[in-house]
């Protein structure tokens, strides 16, 4: 079987902010320069990681999220990809058994973990610290006694007289092997914002090619003070996870259409998979900037991605060629689905951080207003109150929410959307709009988690063909 000699590990924190994206881009790139096929996946929903694994590796990173897919599409997605890879490296997500809610079994990086039948090797900060970190990774390996820990990885430890010290208290209270340390490299550290990380998209191609320095240093790093070879050993698969890749959309209603993408440094926030599918099923991908570019490309389907369209706010609306482009389209009634940022594109203003208000496309009435503090955070599931572009009233769409703005217009709300905890109803609120053809919400959403999810979409843009 393939998947006999496949590899794979998941990177696993104790929190967020524990280096984990850093150390996850050095071993990729260490893992490259040994001539290995990589592939990166991210746990969980997040764009702006698996956008830095991208950009690092120049191979597409993949998103694993146990929310929206269904066990088995996401085990069909992960062993496709490993067709064509040596060895996988995963992403975790906040702390390794941090999920939905409280269960430590429903997507977290320790759930990841078992799904996929990959061990985890925890990343733990070293620094201020000696003999209690063995009490840190005790709590850990104890947690939950059928992980497999395989190692220990200890961040921000510049010193080999100090890492002696560490990795001998957890080999002896905790029986790991602890397979090296690296150290504070701060020309490495990655730019953040008010969402986290700033895109790899708005810097050059050439700075974060896959013969860029920082990384190259960073991998050299990890190569003398971690043990590579023996992380490479503590990780080979036994078999690939079974599961069946999602059905690909109905050819015949796809052959002959172009989807207009938004890709820039404005908009970039896309999964792959969804990008994937529609092109499997025959639909052309053309992208087009609505920063650069004075109209949109011909096309019968229109997609608007998240990103930060406040950080461009001044620039977007100086191109009011595009934003006129895009209203015509609109009201062509060419079918036309926005995401978080694109929906605060398609509303008549913006107003950013600083206070200033932007001109926007006014293809939906309303007005974004940018805030200090999150505004929703986390997974939810929406239901269609009416007919909408990729759910038919009553049907549901999982997705997730991440943004600092709030939109107000008069149209009525095309969502129901509701929070869960621990199988509760936390928080519900109504959201998205859908108008002629145009859907647009704050939900970021994977096309996979529903077969037929695309149909109404394409249907709808056969009639501009």
């Amino acid at each position: 079987m393939a998947g006999a000699a496949k590899q794979a590990f998941v990177i696993a924190g104790t929190s967020s902010g524990c280096g984990k994206t850093t150390v996850t881009l050095g071993l990729l790139r260490a893992l490259m320069l040994r001539g290995l096929r990589v592939q990166p996946f991210k746990i969980g929903p997040d764009y702006l990681d698996s956008g830095w694994h991208s950009a690092v590796t120049g191979i597409s990173s993949r998103n694993l999220d146990a929310f929206m897919l269904p066990t088995s599409t996401l085990n069909g997605l992960f062993a496709k990809q490993m067709q064509h890879a040596d060895v996988a490296v995963i992403e975790g997500v906040m702390g390794l058994y941090d999920g939905y809610g409280t269960d430590p079994n429903y997507c977290s990086s320790a759930a990841m973990a078992k799904q996929l039948g990959c061990p985890v090797i925890l990343l733990v900060d070293g620094k201020a610290v000696s003999t209690s970190i063995a009490a840190t990774v005790m709590g850990f390996q104890r947690f939950d006694p059928t992980l497999n820990i395989a190692g220990v990885i200890l961040n921000r430890v510049n010193s080999d007289s100090h890492y002696q010290l560490l990795a001998d208290a957890i080999t002896r209270y905790c029986g790991l092997p602890v397979l090296g340390r690296v150290p504070v490299m701060a020309d490495v550290t990655l730019p953040s914002r008010h969402l986290g990380l700033v895109p790899a998209q708005e810097h050059s191609r050439q700075e974060h090619s896959p013969q860029d320095e920082r990384w190259q240093r960073l991998a050299q790093q990890l190569e003398e003070t971690v043990d590579i070879d023996h992380l490479l050993a503590l990780s080979h698969l036994n078999s690939l996870p079974h599961g069946e890749a999602p059905a690909i959309a109905d050819e015949a209603l796809a052959h002959g259409l172009t989807v207009a993408v938004a890709e820039d440094e404005a908009f970039n926030f896309y999964y792959p998979d969804n990008l994937d599918m529609l092109e499997q099923a025959g639909v052309k991908i053309q992208r087009f900037s609505p920063l650069h570019d004075s109209r949109l490309p011909d096309c019968q389907m229109i997609w608007l991605g998240g990103g930060y369209p406040e950080v461009h706010a001044a620039k977007l609306a100086a191109n009011s060629a595009m934003r006129e482009s895009l209203r015509e389209a609109h009201q062509r009634h060419i079918p036309l689905y926005a995401e978080c940022g694109g929906l605060m594109y398609l509303g008549e203003s913006l107003t950013d951080g600083n206070g200033e208000t932007h001109a926007m496309c006014g293809v939906l009435p309303g007005h974004s207003q940018m805030g200090k503090r999150l505004t929703r955070f986390g997974y939810c599931e929406a239901t269609a109150l009416h007919d909408t572009l990729l759910a038919r009233k009553g049907e549901t769409l999982r997705g997730h929410e991440f943004h600092y703005s709030d939109f107000s217009g008069s149209l009525p709300a095309a969502l129901d959307c509701c929070k869960w905890r621990d199988g509760v109803a936390i928080s519900r609120w109504q959201g998205g709009v859908q108008q002629h053809a145009t859907f647009a919400s704050y939900l970021h959403i994977h096309f996979a988690q529903r077969p037929g999810l695309l149909s109404n979409w394409l249907k709808l843009a056969r009639n501009h063909l």
